[in-house]
């Protein structure tokens, strides 16, 4: 079975695809199938997230592409930048992972299927509606990586760092 566990940022060739939905980009362990049929073994560093696009290099030298499959998602729509701010506003309030993008000049939040959530954002006036489509949500604040440049044999992500939130009544140290 083919392992793949090394992220590279460009490659002369693509030797296979993954699709992959959300849920299972980031897992750190994972057994897949590729488009060819072929299983696959994923084994990324915990916390890494795969995103659509990215190159992962096998055991054997093969590079599989990754792509996010389309999914049962909403799509969230206001009435101006201030309106789809107040339904970004209350969905990070509830914790939501929340995709953030424009088609054709109109910007819009994309979140997972829940009656709860599509409820509550019509309730404060947002049109929302059903689609399939890949989803890529914001990874958050702390959630960023770093980038070795000119390596492309680098571990897929590092290891968070533990860092201090600052929180408005905290005293200076």
């Amino acid at each position: 079975m083919l392992t793949l566990n090394t992220k590279t940022d460009q490659s002369d060739r693509i030797d296979g695809e993954l699709i992959l939905p959300y849920d299972q980009r980031e897992k750190s362990r994972l057994r897949a199938t590729l488009q060819s049929g072929e299983e696959v073994a994923v084994f990324t560093v915990r916390g890494t997230i795969l995103r659509d696009g990215d190159l992962l290099r096998g055991d054997d030298g093969r590079v599989i592409k990754i792509t996010a499959a389309k999914e049962e998602t909403y799509r969230v729509e206001g009435d101006n930048a201030q309106h789809l701010l107040r339904c970004a506003f209350h969905l990070g309030n509830r914790h939501t992972q929340a995709q953030i993008a424009s088609e054709a000049g109109t910007s819009f939040l994309r979140i997972r299927m829940d009656a709860v959530l599509k409820e509550m954002l019509e309730g404060l006036g947002a049109r929302v509606r059903a689609e399939q489509a890949p989803f890529e949500p914001e990874s958050g604040a702390y959630g960023g990586g770093h980038h070795h440049h000119g390596d492309d044999r680098h571990p897929l992500a590092p290891i968070p760092l533990r860092q201090k939130i600052h929180r408005p009544g905290d005293k200076p140290e």
